[in-house]
């Protein structure tokens, strides 16, 4: 699963940034790191961009950087 397809108010765990070069470094210095929790805050209504919520800060990002985030839901 992609951090663009978790629900509204669901956490999630980052399992792996894909992309490459400059996109990769980007997403990885913006904190989204593998073992990182995050929780899906809000969505626009036409589905870009997703504000997450992890470590301490909320973070808007674009649906197409979010399909290159693997994650794997929390369990409860």
């Amino acid at each position: 699963m992609t951090l663009d397809e978790v629900k509204i108010g669901h956490r999630t765990k980052i399992i792996a940034v894909n992309g490459q070069g400059a996109l990769r470094r980007r997403l990885l210095d913006m904190g989204l790191t593998p073992h990182t929790e995050v929780m899906v805050r809000k969505v626009a209504p036409m589905g870009d961009p997703i504000e997450l919520h992890l470590r301490g800060y909320e973070l808007t990002l674009r649906a197409d950087d979010a399909r290159n985030i693997e994650v794997e839901e929390e369990s409860l």
